[in-house]
């Protein structure tokens, strides 16, 4: 049997092979601080670079599934809806022992209820190859242009805070009073990401959760005249800060950075449910306003979306929890409510892309 991640050391002699390149783990990163998965450490070189993304046909998995989900939502397992909206607990199944149906049920599902929090998954220790298999049946994983991988895997886009690396430092400065940043991960791409999984490695005490919305609500809740006018109009998503923010800390720019233009109002492929695709993060401005008019309209929304504590969760890590998220129907945010002088949280996502976004 392979080495489960949790077994790969600095020290180990053995070498894996992820289908495009042979890696060495006597090379993985030595001074990990004690960090549990070293293997996951981030990994940053200035020198890697990757070609333009291309566009390619996508068909969602979700469009296959059996909407009782009979392969997924056996009678082993129990389930408790966090909100009305969004978010759903389970327990009793294992993602890695889904066959094929069942991971089309769990695409439809991930659609429905927006966020699952998959309890006591086996899923951190599987080898590097596993984790990558199944999660491109989703669709080709998006390697990140710049934030930490494994040495080896780009697939993997790191996510890290403790003693030695503190990252809302590094990327949102140490002069803001909340660190709350609502997103839609890298939604500059020509192809953004649909069925997303983040799995947890290391979780502080208490702290370090994941803050996410429903855009479908929260589409949802503006009047039928205002979703009218929202409707049809476009607005840019930029790569160019997060780029240029990189660069200026010394770290990789991997691929040139694009802008796309988006619907403001994207429509899911299988659900048909339409969200507001906009974000604070990424989206710079409404395509054809005037700058103060998009500013202000989209000023308006970002408002709209961050005071929704009614079709908002906090999403709670426990060790073996797996959290599957619908990028295309959400919006999340980083929680920075513990001490990481003391303690650390350290996570891996992957993220595979979906279709060209559909305007509602």
């Amino acid at each position: 049997m392979a080495p489960s991640v949790a077994e790969i050391s600095s020290n180990a002699l053995n070498s894996i092979t992820n289908g495009v390149q042979k890696v060495d783990l006597r090379e993985t990163k030595k001074d990990v601080k004690g960090a549990a998965y070293p293997f996951y450490y981030p990994h940053f070189d200035v020198s890697e670079k990757f070609p333009p993304t291309e566009i390619f046909e996508h068909v969602d998995p979700g469009s296959r599934a059996d909407p009782a989900k009979p392969h997924l939502l056996t009678s082993a397992v129990k389930i408790h809806d966090v909100s009305p909206y969004i978010g759903t607990e389970i327990k009793g199944v294992q993602i890695s022992q889904l066959s094929k149906e069942g991971l089309d049920e769990l695409a439809l599902y991930a659609a429905e209820r927006k966020v699952l929090l998959f309890r006591d998954q086996d899923f951190k220790d599987l080898t590097p190859e596993k984790q990558i298999e199944i999660t491109k049946y989703f669709g080709p994983i998006q390697v990140h242009p710049t934030s930490g991988n494994a040495k080896g895997f780009p697939e993997f886009h790191v996510v890290y805070r403790g003693p030695e690396r503190d990252v809302f430092k590094e990327y949102y400065g140490a002069n803001r009073s909340s660190k709350v940043y609502w997103h839609s991960d890298v939604s500059y791409e020509k192809q953004p990401p649909g069925t997303t999984f983040f799995f947890i490695l290391e979780q502080p005490p208490s702290g370090g959760d994941t803050l996410f919305l429903s855009q479908v609500e929260a589409y949802n809740r503006l009047s039928p005249e205002f979703q009218k006018r929202l409707e049809g109009l476009t607005a840019v998503h930029s790569a160019v800060p997060q780029a240029e923010s990189s660069a200026k800390r010394g770290g990789p720019v991997r691929r040139e950075p694009v802008e796309t233009t988006h619907p403001v109002v994207r429509r899911h492929p299988v659900t048909g449910e339409k969200a507001l695709y906009v974000n604070q993060g990424f989206t710079k401005y409404i395509v054809g306003f005037k700058d103060e008019e998009s500013e202000y309209l989209l000023n308006f929304l970002y408002n709209h979306i961050a005071k929704g504590s009614d079709f908002q969760i906090r999403a709670t890590y426990e060790p073996g929890t797996v959290v599957v998220w619908d990028n295309r129907l959400t919006a999340h945010s980083a929680t920075s409510d513990y001490n990481s002088s003391d303690d650390r949280r350290h996570a891996v996502r992957l993220t595979p892309q979906a279709e060209v976004p559909i305007p509602a």
